[in-house]
């Protein structure tokens, strides 16, 4: 009987492995296709519909993208999105679910339900631009940044984990002397690095693909984000009507050639990121949703 298990586990363990393989490279293929596509010359990409080991390397369709001092000035504002908004997401967010974690907050069960309620009703899309119009946040940066300060999913997985952690540090804490503040900053937080690692993933993906928001809120071309004018680069590409700046000064390559080099630049910075976070994504992730 002990021989069986182990052959029906061995079994069991050797089709898992080989769904896993499968699944991944399901996953993978086409990714690599789409950066081998982008380092291939056009002609060979033009005669075939399959490229994965290019024999013609061409970055013809990166020096067309970064051809305009315009290109550079959306990464760096991209950057700046990113960076600020990640961090004023984590400083609202934990903040909010700390006071939300206290049992003797006045108030806490409504709060909640507030909160649920916006992860089920939006106010729609021309209430929002109307509500930032009024705030006199059209064309401005911060119109990215305010209107998605809280996720409210993010909020209450990180409610959750903080309510998890031991009270007596807390207590512990309270009888030398430190505030809900110091609390929160001194040892809260450092206990929940993983967590907080996680979320920041989260939050810096999103202001990373900021498109749909840059395109509404933003008119002056100077603020948009890398997103919005890799895609004015795809419309100039396509023969489409893009921004007049870009149209003057470049003769742009087969439209595939820049459609490949676009996903490849967008999607470049937050994979360099993500190793440096991986090993605080499944602990930080599991963390805050098993124990919630």
């Amino acid at each position: 009987m002990v021989q069986d298990k182990r052959w029906g586990s061995r079994l069991f363990d050797g089709i898992n492995a080989a769904l896993l393989l499968l699944v991944s490279t399901v996953a993978v293929i086409p990714f690599l296709y789409i950066i081998a596509a982008s380092f291939t010359a056009r002609e060979e990409l033009l005669q075939k519909t399959f490229v994965l080991f290019p024999t013609k390397f061409s970055l013809e369709g990166y020096r067309y993208i970064f051809s305009n001092d315009l290109i550079v000035r959306s990464i760096g504002v991209s950057i700046y999105i990113t960076v600020l908004g990640t961090l004023l997401n984590l400083l609202f967010t934990s903040t909010m679910a700390y006071a939300l974690a206290r049992r003797d907050l006045d108030g806490r069960k409504p709060i909640m339900l507030l909160i649920l309620f916006t992860m089920l009703f939006s106010g729609g899309m021309i209430p929002t631009y109307l509500v930032i119009r009024d705030m006199g946040m059209l064309n401005s940066l911060w119109s990215l940044m305010i209107p998605v300060l809280i996720s409210p999913f993010n909020l209450i997985v990180l409610r959750s984990f903080f309510q998890s952690l031991p009270g007596e540090l807390e207590e512990a804490a309270k009888i030398d002397g430190c505030k809900d503040l110091g609390i929160l900053f001194k040892i809260v937080l450092p206990l929940s690095m993983p967590a907080m690692a996680t979320f920041a993933l989260f939050y810096s993906v999103t202001h990373w693909n900021s498109y749909f928001q840059a395109v509404l809120y933003i008119n002056d071309s100077k603020l948009w984000p890398v997103q919005v004018w890799l895609r004015q680069i795809v419309i100039v590409a396509e023969g489409g009507f893009g921004d007049a700046q870009y149209n003057d000064t470049n003769t742009a390559p087969p439209a595939q050639i820049v459609k490949m080099a676009v996903i490849v630049a967008s999607t470049l910075p937050i994979l360099v990121v993500y190793p440096f976070l991986q090993k605080h994504f499944a602990k930080g992730a599991l963390l805050g949703s098993v124990k919630g």
